[in-house]
Protein backbone atom coordinates (compact mmCIF):
# COMPACT_ATOMS: atom_id res chain seq x y z
CA UNK A 1 0.00 0.00 0.00
CA UNK A 2 1.05 3.39 -0.72
CA UNK A 3 2.58 5.85 1.57
CA UNK A 4 0.58 8.91 0.65
CA UNK A 5 -3.02 6.69 1.33
CA UNK A 6 -3.60 7.02 4.90
CA UNK A 7 -5.06 4.27 7.19
CA UNK A 8 -8.48 4.51 8.10
CA UNK A 9 -8.19 5.86 11.42
CA UNK A 10 -6.09 8.82 10.28
CA UNK A 11 -8.52 9.57 7.72
CA UNK A 12 -11.36 9.65 10.42
CA UNK A 13 -9.04 11.63 12.52
CA UNK A 14 -8.54 13.80 9.26
CA UNK A 15 -12.23 14.25 8.80
CA UNK A 16 -12.88 15.00 12.77
CA UNK A 17 -10.62 17.81 12.95
CA UNK A 18 -12.07 19.61 9.59
CA UNK A 19 -15.57 19.17 10.84
CA UNK A 20 -14.49 20.36 14.07
CA UNK A 21 -12.84 23.47 12.14
CA UNK A 22 -15.57 24.06 10.39
CA UNK A 23 -17.75 23.82 13.40
CA UNK A 24 -15.80 26.64 15.35
CA UNK A 25 -15.65 28.95 12.14
CA UNK A 26 -19.52 29.10 12.04
CA UNK A 27 -19.64 29.32 15.39
CA UNK A 28 -17.52 32.22 15.26
CA UNK A 29 -19.39 33.59 12.44
CA UNK A 30 -22.69 33.62 14.79
CA UNK A 31 -21.13 34.77 17.88
CA UNK A 32 -19.92 37.62 15.51
CA UNK A 33 -23.20 38.80 14.11
CA UNK A 34 -24.81 38.59 17.53
CA UNK A 35 -22.03 40.23 19.20
CA UNK A 36 -22.83 43.19 15.75
CA UNK A 37 -26.80 42.72 16.50
CA UNK A 38 -26.21 43.61 20.43
CA UNK A 39 -24.58 46.38 20.07
CA UNK A 40 -26.58 47.53 17.43
CA UNK A 41 -29.80 47.11 19.17
CA UNK A 42 -27.60 49.00 22.62
CA UNK A 43 -27.32 51.91 20.86
CA UNK A 44 -31.00 51.99 19.46
CA UNK A 45 -32.13 51.51 22.56
CA UNK A 46 -29.84 54.43 24.11
CA UNK A 47 -30.38 56.67 21.41
CA UNK A 48 -34.49 56.01 21.91
CA UNK A 49 -33.91 56.86 25.48
CA UNK A 50 -32.64 60.17 24.42
CA UNK A 51 -35.18 60.36 22.17
CA UNK A 52 -37.73 60.44 25.01
CA UNK A 53 -36.02 62.32 27.50
CA UNK A 54 -35.87 65.23 25.24
CA UNK A 55 -39.33 64.55 24.24
CA UNK A 56 -40.18 64.74 27.92
CA UNK A 57 -38.58 68.14 28.47
CA UNK A 58 -40.76 69.76 25.61
CA UNK A 59 -43.72 68.72 27.44
CA UNK A 60 -42.56 70.11 30.51
CA UNK A 61 -41.90 72.86 28.83
CA UNK A 62 -45.42 73.44 27.28
CA UNK A 63 -46.99 72.74 30.32
CA UNK A 64 -45.10 75.45 32.09
CA UNK A 65 -45.93 77.91 29.33
CA UNK A 66 -48.94 77.06 29.19
CA UNK A 67 -49.68 77.55 32.94
CA UNK A 68 -47.98 81.02 32.63
CA UNK A 69 -50.16 81.99 29.67
CA UNK A 70 -53.45 81.33 31.55
CA UNK A 71 -51.44 83.03 35.03
CA UNK A 72 -50.89 86.31 32.66
CA UNK A 73 -54.67 86.22 31.11
CA UNK A 74 -55.57 86.36 34.64
CA UNK A 75 -53.89 89.24 35.12
CA UNK A 76 -54.71 91.10 32.73
CA UNK A 77 -58.54 90.67 33.31
CA UNK A 78 -57.59 92.24 36.98
CA UNK A 79 -55.81 95.07 35.21
CA UNK A 80 -59.00 95.91 32.67
CA UNK A 81 -60.95 96.05 35.63
CA UNK A 82 -58.37 97.94 38.06
CA UNK A 83 -60.09 101.45 39.35
CA UNK A 84 -56.88 103.26 39.38
CA UNK A 85 -55.77 102.24 35.68
CA UNK A 86 -59.49 102.89 34.79
CA UNK A 87 -59.37 106.67 36.58
CA UNK A 88 -56.10 107.85 34.89
CA UNK A 89 -57.13 106.64 30.77
CA UNK A 90 -56.64 109.36 28.42
CA UNK A 91 -60.00 108.98 27.52
CA UNK A 92 -62.89 106.90 28.12
CA UNK A 93 -62.99 104.86 25.28
CA UNK A 94 -59.36 103.15 25.46
CA UNK A 95 -58.64 100.05 27.36
CA UNK A 96 -57.16 99.81 30.59
CA UNK A 97 -54.45 97.97 29.81
CA UNK A 98 -53.72 100.58 27.18
CA UNK A 99 -52.26 102.84 29.95
CA UNK A 100 -49.77 100.26 31.31
CA UNK A 101 -48.35 100.40 27.58
CA UNK A 102 -48.06 103.79 27.69
CA UNK A 103 -46.05 104.03 30.98
CA UNK A 104 -43.79 101.37 29.26
CA UNK A 105 -43.63 101.10 25.70
CA UNK A 106 -42.68 98.15 23.97
CA UNK A 107 -40.30 100.04 21.10
CA UNK A 108 -37.63 103.09 21.46
CA UNK A 109 -39.58 105.46 19.24
CA UNK A 110 -37.92 108.92 20.33
CA UNK A 111 -40.08 110.64 18.09
CA UNK A 112 -42.90 109.51 20.33
CA UNK A 113 -40.94 110.37 23.51
CA UNK A 114 -40.36 114.11 22.30
CA UNK A 115 -44.03 114.73 21.28
CA UNK A 116 -45.05 113.40 24.14
CA UNK A 117 -43.01 115.56 26.43
CA UNK A 118 -44.14 118.66 24.28
CA UNK A 119 -47.83 117.82 24.49
CA UNK A 120 -48.48 115.96 27.63
CA UNK A 121 -45.89 117.41 30.28
CA UNK A 122 -44.90 121.09 28.95
CA UNK A 123 -47.67 122.24 27.47
CA UNK A 124 -50.78 124.55 29.50
CA UNK A 125 -48.32 125.60 32.12
CA UNK A 126 -48.83 129.81 31.91
CA UNK A 127 -45.24 131.64 31.74
CA UNK A 128 -43.04 128.22 30.58
CA UNK A 129 -41.02 128.32 27.54
CA UNK A 130 -39.39 125.45 25.75
CA UNK A 131 -35.77 126.84 24.48
CA UNK A 132 -34.56 123.36 23.53
CA UNK A 133 -35.21 119.57 23.63
CA UNK A 134 -33.03 116.92 22.43
CA UNK A 135 -33.88 113.23 22.74
CA UNK A 136 -31.16 110.46 22.06
CA UNK A 137 -32.05 108.75 18.97
CA UNK A 138 -30.42 105.71 19.80
CA UNK A 139 -30.74 104.72 23.16
CA UNK A 140 -29.37 102.15 25.63
CA UNK A 141 -29.77 99.45 27.67
CA UNK A 142 -30.58 100.60 31.00
CA UNK A 143 -28.03 99.22 34.12
CA UNK A 144 -30.37 99.42 36.94
CA UNK A 145 -31.52 96.55 39.28
CA UNK A 146 -33.48 93.23 38.63
CA UNK A 147 -36.40 95.01 37.73
CA UNK A 148 -35.14 97.53 35.30
CA UNK A 149 -32.12 95.80 33.83
CA UNK A 150 -34.14 94.18 30.86
CA UNK A 151 -35.46 97.32 29.98
CA UNK A 152 -34.40 100.40 27.00
CA UNK A 153 -33.23 103.09 28.15
CA UNK A 154 -33.87 107.11 26.49
CA UNK A 155 -31.99 109.99 27.23
CA UNK A 156 -33.18 113.33 26.63
CA UNK A 157 -31.88 117.19 27.53
CA UNK A 158 -34.82 119.93 27.91
CA UNK A 159 -33.75 123.71 28.64
CA UNK A 160 -36.67 125.68 29.66
CA UNK A 161 -37.10 129.11 30.95
CA UNK A 162 -39.89 130.45 33.32
CA UNK A 163 -41.17 134.07 34.91
CA UNK A 164 -40.34 132.30 37.97
CA UNK A 165 -39.50 129.16 40.08
CA UNK A 166 -42.84 128.44 40.85
CA UNK A 167 -43.51 127.55 36.99
CA UNK A 168 -40.60 125.03 36.66
CA UNK A 169 -41.81 123.77 39.90
CA UNK A 170 -45.23 122.47 38.27
CA UNK A 171 -43.71 121.73 35.46
CA UNK A 172 -41.15 119.06 37.64
CA UNK A 173 -44.54 117.80 39.41
CA UNK A 174 -45.79 117.08 36.32
CA UNK A 175 -42.88 114.66 35.29
CA UNK A 176 -43.18 113.12 38.57
CA UNK A 177 -46.88 112.19 37.82
CA UNK A 178 -46.50 111.19 34.05
CA UNK A 179 -47.95 108.20 33.66
CA UNK A 180 -44.79 107.26 31.63
CA UNK A 181 -42.29 106.22 33.90
CA UNK A 182 -39.27 109.27 33.73
CA UNK A 183 -36.62 109.64 35.82
CA UNK A 184 -34.75 113.17 36.30
CA UNK A 185 -31.12 112.35 36.11
CA UNK A 186 -30.24 116.50 36.69
CA UNK A 187 -31.56 119.60 37.25
CA UNK A 188 -30.12 123.15 36.98
CA UNK A 189 -31.36 126.48 38.03
CA UNK A 190 -30.49 130.07 37.02
CA UNK A 191 -31.86 132.93 37.66
CA UNK A 192 -31.50 136.01 34.43
CA UNK A 193 -32.15 139.16 34.86
CA UNK A 194 -36.07 138.90 34.98
CA UNK A 195 -36.69 134.59 33.84
CA UNK A 196 -35.54 131.32 35.31
CA UNK A 197 -33.65 129.23 33.56
CA UNK A 198 -33.71 125.08 34.06
CA UNK A 199 -31.73 122.95 32.56
CA UNK A 200 -32.79 119.39 32.59
CA UNK A 201 -31.49 115.70 31.92
CA UNK A 202 -33.55 112.81 32.32
CA UNK A 203 -34.07 109.69 30.82
CA UNK A 204 -37.76 107.31 30.11
CA UNK A 205 -37.95 103.49 29.66
CA UNK A 206 -39.06 101.20 27.01
CA UNK A 207 -39.92 97.56 27.59
CA UNK A 208 -38.79 95.34 23.98
CA UNK A 209 -41.75 92.64 23.30
CA UNK A 210 -40.52 89.43 24.14
CA UNK A 211 -40.59 87.17 20.77
CA UNK A 212 -41.97 83.28 21.83
CA UNK A 213 -40.88 80.72 18.86
CA UNK A 214 -41.04 77.07 18.82
CA UNK A 215 -37.60 75.12 17.46
CA UNK A 216 -35.99 71.97 16.71
CA UNK A 217 -33.73 69.98 18.16
CA UNK A 218 -31.81 67.36 16.39
CA UNK A 219 -30.72 64.47 18.74
CA UNK A 220 -27.33 62.56 17.47
CA UNK A 221 -27.64 59.34 16.88
CA UNK A 222 -24.60 58.55 19.40
CA UNK A 223 -24.35 60.83 22.02
CA UNK A 224 -21.94 63.45 22.41
CA UNK A 225 -22.69 63.55 18.83
CA UNK A 226 -20.06 61.22 17.31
Amino acid sequence: MPSQILSPKRKAISDSSRAMFIWIAAMSAVVGVCAVVAIFLARQIEFKGRVVGEMTKTADTLAKNNKVAKELTSNVGVLETNASLNSIKANSDENALQVVLDALPADRNPLALGASLQQSLLSGINGLSVESLTVDPEGEKSEGNADTKDRGKINFDLQVSASNANTIKEMLVRFEKSIRVIDIDSVVIERGDDRYLATIKGHAYYQPAKEVSLGQKTVPAQKGGR
